[in-house]
This record gives C-alpha cells, sequence and structure tokens, in this order.
C-alpha cells in the first residue's frame, strides 16, 4: 500500500520552512545559479525572456529574498550610496539630493544622506560613517574638501563623485554646471535693463576663493560687471546662503542710502530673502529694484513677482554622478576635462528683473 495522503510531504513546503537559497531557486526554474543571480541584479548579462520569467516564478513561488548582507560581504559593497550635503533644509540641495534618489533607484540601489552643516568635522564623520557601511560609492557636495577629508578618502580608496567644482588637488570625478557662466548672464541681463550697475549678494567669510559654485557665481558677476566697465569696488556684499540670514542683510542694504538699482544674488534662497526685505521695506520689485538669482528652485516661479534665475538640469546631473559613482571604471585614467562632466546654465526669465 502507498503511504496516506496526509502522510506525504511536498519537497517545496519543506523550502519555505528552511532558508530558501539561490541554488533552490535555480532547480526549480531549471537554470544556473548565475543566471538567477543576472535576473536578480539585472546584470551584468542578459537573460531570455522566457528564462526571466521562469527565474520570477520560482523566486515567487518559493518566497526567496537575497541575503543582502552576505552580498556585501562576499563583493565588500553594499546597494546603497552615500551623499553628503551641505544643509537639507536648502531648497536647492534637497531638490538635488531627490534626484539622486530617483536617479539611484533605477539603477537598484538606496541613498544615505548626511549633512555636513558646512563643517568640515561633520563631513569627516560622515565620511567615514558611510565608508565604513561599505557603500557602493559616494556622492560629495562639499563646500571646499579638506587636505583631512582627502586623506580620509584616499585611506578607503573610496569610490566618490563630487557633485561641485572640485579642488585641483583632489583626483576625482566631478559633475558639475556652468556657475560662472550663468552667473555672467544673469548680470548682463540685468545690466541690459538699463541699471548703473549690479550689486552681488555673494557668501560668507569663510566660503572658499576657488573650488565653491558660490565663488563662481561672483567671478561670473564679477566678470560681467568688468566687461561693461562697471567697477565691482565695494559692490560686493557677503550674505549667509539662506533666505533668512539673507532678509537679514538685505534689510540693510535696501533701508540704507545708497540702496543698489539691481542684485544679483548667489542662490535663489537669498533672493527670496531679499524679495521678502523689499516688500517689507515697501521697495517696488522691479520697478525699484531689479532681483535675479541662482539655482531655479521649484519656489522660485511662486514668489511675488517670479524670480528671474539660472537654472541647470538636475536630474541630468544626477543621473551622470550616480552612473559614475557605479561605474568599475571610475578611475581610469584622463584628462581632467574628461573626468569633470559639465553641464550648461540657462537663464529663466520672469518678472523680478523687470521683464514683462
Amino acid at each position: 500500500m502507498g503511504r496516506p495522503a496526509c502522510d506525504l510531504v511536498d519537497p517545496r513546503r519543506l523550502l519555505r520552512v528552511a532558508k530558501v537559497t539561490r541554488d533552490d531557486v535555480a532547480r526549480l526554474a531549471g537554470t544556473s545559479t548565475a543566471v538567477v543571480s543576472y535576473v536578480i541584479n539585472n546584470g551584468p548579462r542578459p537573460v531570455a525572456p522566457a528564462t526571466r520569467e521562469r527565474v520570477l516564478a520560482a523566486i515567487k513561488e518559493l518566497g526567496y529574498r537575497p541575503d543582502r548582507v552576505a552580498q556585501a560581504m562576499a563583493s565588500r559593497r553594499t546597494d546603497l550610496i552615500g551623499m553628503i550635503v551641505p544643509d537639507a533644509r536648502q531648497p536647492f540641495f534637497a531638490e538635488m539630493t531627490h534626484a539622486v534618489e530617483q536617479a539611484a533607484a533605477e539603477r537598484g540601489k538606496m541613498v544615505l544622506v548626511g549633512n555636513s552643516d558646512y563643517r568640515n568635522e561633520r563631513e569627516i564623520h560622515y565620511l567615514r560613517a558611510f565608508l565604513g557601511m561599505r557603500v557602493s560609492g559616494l556622492i560629495l557636495v562639499s563646500q571646499g574638501m579638506s587636505e583631512s577629508a582627502a586623506a580620509e578618502i584616499d585611506a578607503w580608496d573610496a569610490r566618490v563623485v563630487l557633485l561641485h567644482e572640485r579642488p585641483e588637488a583632489i583626483d576625482d570625478v566631478a559633475v558639475v554646471t556652468d556657475d560662472v557662466g550663468g552667473a555672467q548672464l544673469a548680470t548682463r541681463h540685468l545690466l541690459e535693463h538699463g541699471h548703473e550697475y549690479v550689486v552681488c549678494l555673494g557668501g560668507v567669510e569663510s566660503t572658499p576663493s576657488v573650488g565653491d559654485p558660490v565663488a563662481d557665481h561672483i567671478e561670473g558677476w564679477r566678470r560681467a560687471m568688468q566687461e561693461s566697465g562697471r567697477s565691482t569696488e565695494g559692490r560686493l556684499v557677503q550674505a549667509p546662503y539662506d533666505r533668512y540670514a539673507a532678509y537679514e542683510v538685505a534689510l540693510g542694504l535696501l533701508a540704507g542710502p545708497d540702496r543698489p538699482p539691481a542684485i544679483f544674488c548667489s542662490t535663489d534662497d537669498q533672493a527670496i530673502g531679499v524679495l521678502r526685505a523689499a516688500r517689507e521695506l515697501r521697495i517696488d520689485v522691479p520697478g525699484e529694484l531689479a532681483v535675479a538669482g541662482f539655482d531655479n528652485v521649484k519656489e522660485a516661479a511662486l514668489t511675488d513677482p517670479p524670480l528671474t534665475t539660472i537654472s541647470s538640469d538636475r536630474p541630468a546631473m544626477a543621473r551622470a554622478a550616480v552612473d559614475l559613482v557605479l561605474d568599475d571604471g571610475l578611475r581610469v585614467a584622463g584628462s581632467r576635462r574628461e573626468r569633470v562632466k559639465q553641464f550648461p546654465s540657462a537663464l529663466i526669465i520672469r518678472r523680478s528683473c523687470g521683464c514683462g
């Protein structure tokens, strides 16, 4: 006599009790463990559609879950990308971080975010923490990388992409926008409205003079002023990057006896602070004061009046940064021009400059 039906055990049920392995999936799908790996990781080799469907069906039936910890230990890398920004509360960095997260998700990666608060010791803290987690790579928005931070990166032999203009001494790949050219565009446009001169809201005393976007914005403003024969003497005003502190600076600047006819702000957040101060002082923008910013954050279109600003393709920059940080050829030899991806700047004209 055969065994009672109640005594028969489906081996697939046993697999559900025991830990399901990649070998089990391969056996049920009738393929190799390598092919299962290609399906799970979307590469590096292509898999025929019919085979892929069999593997996915086996994964679903067996309830297989890849052991990410074991994979990380074997490859010495995780499915994580580290990203360090100065301050994710600022709209530009928030929007850039979101773009990086979307680009990383397209590559099957997740993003860990740390805020350096513009402090070198915090930047190094996150560098050590993320690299110690064996992230697949690191995207760094740095306010002038220090020698200590550079040494930390070299010690880990890490894959790093600077989403920022890099110092010459750092031998890493960078994804940047044309900051100098963009600032020139904005300043020229303000001058074309017939203003005698344009004041620049720059950075703070600690802003690096080289390798920082705000420093490049100041340089672009200076070039546009000089090429038009106008002096920059006494027309560069230090201001923090955020709207709240910039508002305080703008109150003093606009309430003084030498109120400027036009202001180019190194960030849109600064420009939003300037617009608020002008409204409080009952200064008509753009009738009595023209304003332009840089970054084209989403709020720039909602200010009153809408803000003229400089834009760059953040989604494309984010995809480029993620692709570079995950590519095995990141450290191939090449000139600086080949290793830095620069995206163009575009002038976005709205009403704050005086255009209709």
